[in-house]
């Protein structure tokens, strides 16, 4: 079990999503330099929550993961409508992180 100092730890290492506009661009930065579809983002908190989200040209694909890193829940949601997610919500408050992607 990860103690709060561990977790601290492992969120300075991730990058900070200022905003719901960022998360468009990280999810195409992730896509291109990976090759892989979609970018994996973390609420904190007490639960952190871990998300994957796909972006398409009319909406995006958000999937909620377990500790596993398999999907236990998906929802498809309109661009607009990311921004009453749990995502989005966590964005505009400081809480909402990715990891960096490495090259």
């Amino acid at each position: 079990m990860l103690s709060a100092t561990d977790r601290n730890r492992e969120l300075c290492s991730m990058l900070r999503v200022s905003g719901a506009a960022d998360i468009e661009y990280l999810v195409k930065e992730s896509e291109v330099l990976t090759g892989q579809p979609g970018r994996h983002f973390v609420i904190s908190g007490a639960d952190r929550l871990v998300y994957r989200l796909y972006w398409h040209s009319i909406g995006c694909k958000v999937q909620r993961l377990d500790d596993r890193g398999n999907a236990i829940n998906t929802q498809f949601l309109l661009h607009l409508e990311l921004r009453g997610h749990s995502l989005g919500e966590a964005s505009r408050v400081g809480q909402l992180y990715t990891p960096a992607v490495r090259h």
